[in-house]
């Protein structure tokens, strides 16, 4: 097995005994490769990520890494007065010295971390005043920096406008196609795991679980038991170029009212 290679088998945890929030879970995601991990609140997603990155110890299975793992948290603030060039610099914690100052070296991995991002001249901009999208984009060079293998992103586009969750979702295909890094995230969006996942796994409750190649596991039937609600595959095209995509069959206002007053 590469660097980037990411594995897990027999996976389970309870908080409380014998009240498993998943159990048996089996999945993996070769270096270069996306996997996105999708369910229901309350699923378990944010344990499964603890578990993943090793900040939690699961009650059964195993985990198998192979590289380094940078962790992307979701949209945040942040109460000092840090450049986005500080943020990027505290990805470089672990080869800094813990009473040390970043050398030229450091400095200059982050500013190439910034350029790949396309944001090398906000490099001194204070982070607290830049939009959702950049910083979001500054915490990916964060990651970059760190020098991973693989990336777990939690929830990365979540309170995001449209036109910055597209630019996110860009720059994931960027990392893991050109960059050849390991990416997985969690998502409450399955059009978004389907336009860049390679793999997913649907979290459907204790031992139910689906996984496997994006194509396969991301149908209509398969989202509809997951989220309850009916689901559209669209075909479609775009600039001369086919697109395909998941909707959910949101039910209208009126079918609400009509079966509100019919009780």
């Amino acid at each position: 097995m590469s660097a980037g290679d990411f594995s897990f088998s027999g996976l389970g945890h309870a908080y409380l005994p014998e009240q498993w929030i998943f159990r048996n879970y089996r999945g993996e995601v070769s270096r270069g490769q996306v996997l996105s991990l999708l369910g229901p609140n309350g699923s378990g997603k944010t344990t499964l990520l603890k578990i993943l990155l090793g900040a939690l110890k699961p009650a059964e299975g195993t985990v198998m890494v192979h590289g380094q793992v940078a962790f992307v948290p979701q949209l945040f603030q942040v109460a000092f007065d840090y450049s986005a060039m500080d943020m990027v610099l505290m990805g470089r914690a672990k080869k800094v010295g813990l009473f040390s100052q970043p050398s030229k070296e450091d400095e200059e991995a982050a500013l190439c971390a910034l350029e790949k991002v396309g944001m090398a001249d906000m490099a001194q901009r204070p982070f607290h005043e830049m939009s959702g999208g950049q910083r979001q984009l500054i915490i990916f060079a964060r990651a970059l920096v760190a020098e991973a293998d693989i990336l777990i992103l939690d929830e990365p586009t979540s309170a995001l406008d449209l036109k910055n969750q597209n630019t996110i979702l860009q720059w994931m295909d960027r990392l893991a196609r050109k960059e050849h890094l390991t990416i997985i995230f969690s998502t409450h969006h399955p059009h978004h795991a389907y336009a860049v996942a390679d793999r997913a796994l649907l979290m459907l409750g204790g031992s139910n679980y689906e996984a496997g190649p994006a194509e396969a596991v991301l149908t209509e039937s398969n989202l509809a038991s997951l989220y309850d609600l009916p689901f559209k595959h669209i075909s479609y095209e775009y600039q001369s170029q086919a697109i395909e995509t998941l909707v959910p069959i949101l039910r209208p206002k009126s079918d609400v009212c009509s079966a509100s007053g019919a009780a």
